[in-house]
């Protein structure tokens, strides 16, 4: 090795095999399923070293008739800080991560475990939604569409999942930007929302008409921190990656060669070795809807191994 170069951190895979916030089950199903087509093998083809750290304890979505409009939340809670945990010991080891939902509550814990260990976190948060919403606004009760409100303390949020992680609120406005969102797809309160607390989004037209330069506008609306980028599926063109809990986006947003190349702008070193992406986080996956379409899981299998093919700069080198 030359005396300037640094070795590659490892690349640590953990599963969250949950759908506890989901409207059905399903998205449980997806880490052991990205295994099965392949996942370790293709990542292990790009050179790094590769670490399978399991699974966390699976929660399967029933419906929950004790609390309706947030159903589930004392066990996603006890999951999502039992997730921050694992998470938070892989990065003390030098590990980069590529974390496997279940939902997208997952980023919250992605995102404390970096602001616990590195003392800083920003989030680039790449779905069709805000995720904005709170128990107050809509009547489903599913979480995983809260997730972000929660993180930002908004009003009508759980004091429970908004205070998970210590000091509240986890982010910031400034310290997350939105990427291939719809704001047709938004709630009239998560519109109200963006507007009284300046989101920072880039659409999902945007996205798909020019996939590198809306990375881009996302990914510099950050500050200097080291970066959590999460990916709910259903920011894709269902009709063209048949992967979404969600299957309302067929035929808009963009196809996953399109969202390949704007993830190896969100993940590209963006300079120093306090700024760069240290975990991918996956939401919202749920292999049901590929089984008519055998080659879908492989594909985003593919995907994945190019997202994760040029490491981010470790903070602890």
């Amino acid at each position: 090795m030359h005396p300037t170069e640094t070795k590659q951190p490892a690349l640590a895979v953990i599963g969250n095999p949950s759908s506890a916030a989901s409207y059905a089950a399903g998205q449980d199903q997806a880490p052991d399923a990205l295994r099965a087509a392949g996942l370790l093998d293709g990542l292990s083809a790009i050179g790094r070293t590769i670490l399978d750290l399991g699974n966390l304890p699976g929660q399967i979505w029933y419906p929950d008739r004790q609390q309706p409009l947030a159903q589930h939340a004392a066990a996603i809670v006890d999951n999502l800080i039992q997730l921050r945990d694992r998470l938070a010991a892989a990065l003390r080891d030098g590990h980069d991560l590529l974390l496997l939902g279940g939902n997208c509550t997952i980023a919250l814990s992605a995102v404390a475990a970096l602001r616990d260990v590195a003392g800083d976190a920003a989030l680039l948060y790449i779905d069709r939604h805000f995720d904005c919403n709170t128990p107050a606004s809509v009547t489903d009760g599913a979480l995983d569409w809260m997730g972000i409100a929660h993180a930002l303390g908004l009003p009508g949020t759980l004091p429970e999942l908004r205070d998970a992680f210590g000091s509240a609120p986890l982010l910031t406005v400034d310290r997350i930007s939105f990427l291939g969102v719809d704001p047709a797809k938004a709630t009239t309160w998560e519109r109200r929302q963006a507007d009284l607390n300046a989101f920072r989004y880039v659409t999902s037209a945007a996205l798909h008409d020019d996939p590198v330069a809306a990375a881009e506008t996302a990914v510099n609306r950050l500050p200097a921190a080291p970066l959590t980028v999460h990916i709910d599926v259903d920011v894709l063109d269902f009709t063209d990656a048949p992967l979404a809990e969600d299957t309302g986006g067929r035929n808009t947003g963009p196809t996953l060669d399109q969202l390949a190349d704007s993830i190896e702008v969100a993940m590209r070193p963006r300079g120093t070795k306090q700024d760069g992406a240290r975990i991918l986080s996956i939401g919202e996956l749920n292999p049901t809807r590929a089984a008519g379409t055998p080659d879908a899981l492989p594909q985003f299998v593919r995907f994945l191994t190019r997202a994760t093919s040029t490491p981010a700069p470790n903070p602890s080198q």
